[in-house]
């Protein structure tokens, strides 16, 4: 007779040869959920996310040494996604201003809708500690979409990379607080980030043809 609880949920077996990889995306995708619901990377451990997804602590050391390797990997991923929703709303908008505004709106929304990574992504111990390279695309993308605007005559002719810097400490301070003071009485995102692109970046959100130029 098994002495072990029925209703104890066993570890699953090793996965077939050639599947360590199909692990190790279940792992990092539960690092994310995890992430995501503590706010806070120092509150996770290997043993917890082994536990989310039923296999040995074993399984997930043998993909990543501690957790900090762990949460990095599942800190590009998130980056890595959310470049492509960036990239997804920039191919959606008519403009080089709209695709600004709409880039720049993703960045927000996301923040809002995923609170504790974005924590952990900007303001973590991990975050500290570690300079996340994979991080420099966006502000290399965001110095794009501010010269496009430059180039096509919808902004003032400026250093780029000095106005993106501008654009996103502003977008990041309001998200930053609205991530830590949820109940505040916030404006609607939309409308803030319409102001910073007509202050910081000078263009008109809403140009009658932003193809025709000046």
């Amino acid at each position: 007779m098994d002495a072990r609880s029925p209703n104890k949920q066993q570890p699953r077996g090793r996965n077939p040869r050639g599947q360590g990889e199909r692990l190790r995306e279940e792992v990092v995708a539960a690092t994310l959920r995890m992430l995501d619901e503590l706010g806070d990377d120092q509150a996770l451990s290997l043993r917890a996310v082994a536990r989310e997804i039923n296999v040995a602590a074993t399984s997930v050391y043998l993909h990543f040494p501690d957790r900090d390797a762990l949460v990095l990997a599942a800190l590009e991923r998130c980056h890595q996604d959310l470049m492509l929703a960036v990239q997804r709303a920039e191919r959606d908008a008519d403009g080089p201003v709209a695709q600004l505004r709409a880039r720049t709106l993703v960045l927000g929304t996301w923040a809002r809708d995923h609170p504790g990574l974005y924590k952990v992504l900007h303001e973590s111990t991990l975050n500290q500690r570690d300079g996340m390279r994979f991080k420099e695309e966006l502000g290399r993308t965001t110095t794009a979409a501010v010269q496009r605007c430059m180039d096509a005559g919808l902004a003032p002719v400026d250093d780029a990379s000095t106005v993106a810097l501008d654009l996103r400490a502003a977008v990041h301070g309001t998200v930053s607080m609205r991530v830590n003071q949820p109940d505040g009485e916030w404006p609607p995102l939309e409308d803030q980030v319409d102001r910073f692109l007509r202050k910081l970046v000078g263009t008109s959100p809403n140009p009658v043809d932003e193809t025709a130029g000046p």
